[in-house]
């Protein structure tokens, strides 16, 4: 609807207010329409009274302040602004029906179908509803559905939405009790046998998000993928059942019929993670942070179950917070999000930091690398070695931690680091990998541990097909209290993989764009254009990955390998507006190098990794303030 007349937007607004099921909505959208109509060209209304911007008639009644013309042509060009805004506001509210895929629904909330509500929701639960039905149509027992949500804004109204629909419709529906990390919903879909299983949450998105993620499991999948998140054509299916739903206010909603979990499952997921502890000796100090999010009190039932008893949580941001007041973003990828939890590490003397994002499925690790130490400056955190543990690197501290323990199989996304792979071949173990996402790692036949370079592990499939950022803290606060036993450390471990494997190096641009179809317009340009060389190494293969690649389903990206074994993976995001690209460059390393042989080592490729990225912004045309590189 960018280019649509107003009139039309207004029109399907109107037409949204009277088919939507909330109060606070309707008038939302109605405040909006009143700005968006008062949009004459308001500066120059009152030298000529000519047509507004949006093809209506001056307006009349807007006397000059005191009788100053030059005070009205400035309230009058505010207001113009406003109104302008407004319109725009609505166009894009109206432009399209939230799209439902394999990561279900995720969007900004407001009113409108472009949007995450209440009407949406109510919606997307009809169209589940009538799709778990249809599939199990022979079956005797109606379909089984678990909820959960998190501690963002109406999530808790959203959950109680779709336990209303799918009650109506005739399904078995059970609502965890509170806002509950989202690794505890994975569990329940498993442990309740349920058909399906609906999250409310947008994970580490800004404020003003929210989503909705759903799992099957039960009688509807029960392959590998067996309580894991949908991929297609399941997306396609409940989408298409979405679309054949009626406007929200004719959807019938119960009243009552669901069962609220009492805590039990809760205990029983703690219990389950707590099934891995080693029952080693601790002396490890931690300090956690959920960022404002639900996994506090999760993450300290684990800890101090295992023995973990040393451990200063970030109290600033501890309960949760769906204003996220102390991070600009509340991701731990993003800088500054674990400043406050380095701060502490510092002060206190920890070990290791653990920081989970909003809904606990992601794990972040800190520790302190003397080699990181910046000699000037004003003292920070930072300046004394204190830096984020890379996804890759927790991945192949995990994943060599997991293949130690006997698993068979290890499985990481394509865009993660080729790290893993050298894992498990000196294990003689399996690989797999997969397209990005755990919808598709947790689908590893006899998967063991597999994880995301975007801080996503799952140690546990039996329990969790999915990443789980509290089973994954538990994991690896026990690798760093084993290494601290014998006078080593989690960036010591790091080190023997580089001298075992030679050094692989990881790093991330994004891009984040405002008009969504730059996005596709910066594909194509890549693909039409690639780079002929990137740091020196010219490049031998570039690869489409939309027409597939060793097995893998098609996806939207483009893999660039060059002679020197760099590789370049660039993608659109699946949940942010954002063209991500995923740089790796390896180098080897004498199995007996000297730590300052392997610091010199890390030095020279932080200055490929660095010339890469210089190559990959100029191939997509991005500029230096658009791109943000995650170190």
């Amino acid at each position: 609807m960018v280019n649509t007349p107003l009139n039309e937007v207004i029109r399907a607004a109107e037409q949204w207010i009277a088919d939507d099921v909330d109060p606070a909505d309707q008038e939302e959208l109605r405040r909006l329409i009143d700005t968006a109509r008062s949009g004459a060209v308001f500066g120059r209304r009152a030298e000529t009274g000519g047509p507004s911007a949006e093809g209506g008639s001056a307006t009349d009644g807007h006397p000059a302040d005191d009788g100053n013309p030059a005070a009205t042509d400035g309230a009058a060009v505010l207001e113009g602004a406003n109104a302008r805004a407004a319109a725009e506001e609505l166009r894009d509210r109206f432009a399209a029906d939230l799209q439902f895929g394999t990561a279900g629904l995720r969007g900004a909330m407001a009113a409108g179908r472009n949007r995450m509500n209440r009407a949406v929701v109510i919606r997307a639960a009809a169209g589940l509803a009538a799709y778990l039905t249809a599939a199990l149509d022979e079956s005797a027992a109606p379909p089984i559905v678990v909820v959960g949500y998190d501690a963002r804004r109406h999530s808790e109204t959203f959950a109680h939405d779709t336990a209303a629909v799918l009650t109506a419709a005739g399904i078995s529906v059970s609502l965890l009790p509170s806002a509950l990390p989202t690794p505890v919903l994975a569990f329940a879909v498993r442990r309740l046998s349920a058909d399906a299983g609906v999250m409310v949450t947008a994970s580490h998105n800004p404020p003003q998000d929210n989503g909705y993620k759903v799992y099957l499991g039960g009688r509807v999948v029960t392959d590998s993928g067996q309580g894991a998140q949908i991929v297609p054509p399941f997306d396609e299916r409940i989408a298409t059942a979405i679309a054949a739903v009626g406007p929200a206010r004719t959807v019938p909603r119960a009243t009552s019929g669901w069962q609220v979990l009492d805590s039990t499952l809760h205990e029983e997921y703690i219990g389950s993670v707590l099934t891995r502890a080693d029952g080693a000796p601790r002396d490890l100090r931690i300090v956690t942070t959920s960022l404002h999010g639900v996994g506090a009190a999760t993450l300290a039932r684990v800890l101090a179950g295992a023995g973990f008893t040393d451990v200063i949580p970030v109290t600033e941001q501890r309960d949760p917070d769906p204003a996220f007041p102390s991070v600009a973003f509340p991701n731990p990828e993003e800088p500054g999000a674990i400043d406050l939890a380095l701060s502490y590490a510092q002060e206190t003397g920890a070990d290791l930091v653990i920081a989970n994002d909003p809904d606990a499925d992601r794990c972040a690790a800190a520790v302190r690398d003397p080699r990181a130490a910046i000699a000037r400056g004003p003292e920070t955190a930072r300046t004394f070695g204190w830096r984020m543990l890379h996804g890759d690197e927790v991945g192949a501290l995990l994943g060599q931690d997991a293949a130690d323990r006997g698993v068979d199989v290890l499985a990481n996304s394509i865009v993660s680091s080729r790290l893993l792979s050298r894992i498990a071949v000196a294990h003689r173990v399996s690989h797999a990998t997969t397209l990005t996402g755990f919808k598709w790692i947790s689908r590893v036949v006899g998967l063991g541990f597999g994880y995301e370079e975007a801080l996503g592990y799952c140690t546990d499939p039996d329990l969790v097909r999915d990443k789980d950022g509290i089973s994954a803290a538990l994991r690896l606060a026990q690798l760093a209290n084993r290494l601290k036993a014998d006078g080593r450390s989690l960036i010591d471990a790091l080190d023997d993989l580089a001298r075992r494997h030679g050094l692989y190096l990881t790093d991330q641009i994004s891009a984040r764009f405002t008009d969504l179809s730059e996005i596709g317009a910066t594909m194509a340009r890549l693909r039409s254009a690639p780079p002929a060389s990137l740091a020196g190494s010219p490049v031998s293969s570039v690869t489409d990955l939309s027409a597939g690649l060793d097995g893998l389903p098609p996806t939207d990206g483009v893999r660039i390998l060059t002679e020197d074994d760099t590789r370049v993976i660039v993608r659109p995001s699946g949940t942010e507006p954002k063209v991500k690209c995923y740089l790796e460059v390896v180098l080897p390393v004498p199995s007996g190098a000297t730590r300052e042989q392997l610091t010199a080592v890390r030095d020279s490729a932080r200055e490929r990794l660095d010339l890469v990225a210089v190559g990959v912004r100029t191939a997509l045309g991005l500029d230096t303030a658009q791109a943000a590189t995650r170190g």
